[in-house]
């Protein structure tokens, strides 16, 4: 596949996630013809909020979101997953850790703006914290799953899941109470609402003991930003089939809806290589995986296999984190260092 680069700085910071732009008004207020969002996975939700925009004259440009978070802001990090539904655009944080753990609370959010808000001034934004509520829904549903997740080996389990409850212990988080010995570690990396208003958690980790791919359906979530509307619920838990190479790890990078009512996904190692990563002391083929577009449908048999095709491979990219598909092209986006890099094929 033949690719285009642009590059773009946006607050020094590299990028997660690719959400088409809906709001009409958004894109008249920056004389463009179409954009996408994207969430920069360092620092509070309010400060990581980008569009990337192509405008009438047909130059690209990058655009760094003004936000204010409220009492919220400060409180978060690592958001990296982005959803639409009903006017609002989501971002879940990654609910995982630093790549030698403990989990970190401040990355267990969701947090939501109304997209035609950011057309004029500084962009409100609710932020709900989870304190593990999310953990302890998605890993009550991996128990009830119909496969077997990959187990993580004891170094694993006692960095994310022993430090993280060991700290909260002796700083008297209530939030302890939701982790348990045997819970594994999550890092959500893909979101996209289901036409029925639920949330496909597109799961980097953990994957199926076969090394495929994860989704945990999750319902509530535009309610828990409102008062009395209580907290998600996990429903059942699904592996994608079909896209996994021989003897690899392969977890879920990017999901988003297509045209045609299926969903487009990127899927890719379960943690980066060189950067200290305890997954892959455990599990070295999950990092040796190159990208890979694939699409499913909403299909789900009865033992919770969903089919993927694959439909193109983006090697030598081992860093794709965003996928969307509009007017007959592809769009990526790949995390580096230092920059924001938009690949359109």
């Amino acid at each position: 596949m033949n690719l285009r680069l642009l590059e773009f700085v946006v607050a020094g910071n590299e990028a997660s996630d690719l959400l088409p732009v809906n709001s009409r008004s958004l894109l008249r207020a920056h004389d463009a013809v179409r954009g996408f969002w994207t969430v920069l996975d360092e620092g509070p939700v309010e400060y990581c909020l980008a569009l990337l925009l192509e405008r009438t004259d047909g130059e690209w440009v990058a655009h760094h979101v003004r936000a204010d978070a409220g009492v919220e802001n400060g409180r978060t990090e690592d958001g990296e997953a982005l959803a639409a539904h009903d006017g609002w655009v989501y971002v879940f944080g990654s609910h995982f850790g630093s790549k030698a753990g403990p989990l970190r609370p401040r990355r267990a959010f969701v947090a939501r703006f109304r997209e035609d808000d950011a057309a004029t001034g500084t962009l409100p934004v609710q932020v709900v914290r989870n304190r593990f509520r999310v953990h302890r829904a998605v890993n009550d549903a991996l128990v009830k799953a119909a496969f077997t997740p990959l187990p993580p080996g004891e170094r694993v389990r006692q960095r994310f899941i022993g430090e993280t409850v060991s700290r909260g212990t002796a700083r008297a988080k209530s939030w302890v109470r939701r982790l348990a010995d045997d819970d594994l570690p999550l890092n959500v990396e893909a979101a996209a609402f289901t036409p029925e208003g639920t949330v496909l958690l597109g799961l980097r980790f953990p994957v199926t003991v076969d090394g495929e791919p994860v989704l945990v359906e999750l319902a509530g979530v535009p309610e828990m930003f409102t008062p009395g509307g209580g907290w998600p619920r996990a429903g059942r838990a699904y592996v994608l089939t079909g896209v996994t190479p021989p003897g690899a790890l392969v977890g879920f990078r990017a999901v988003t809806p297509t045209a045609d009512g299926g969903y487009a996904a990127v899927v890719g190692s379960i943690d980066a290589l060189g950067k200290g990563s305890v997954l892959l002391d455990d599990h070295p083929t999950g990092g040796e995986v190159t990208s890979r577009h694939v699409r499913f449908r909403w299909e789900p048999a009865d033992d919770g296999r969903i089919a993927g095709e694959v439909v193109a491979e983006l090697a030598p990219f081992r860093n794709v984190e965003g996928v969307a598909e509009m007017d007959g092209r592809s769009f990526y986006v790949t995390d580096e260092d230092h920059r924001v890099a938009l690949w359109i094929g």
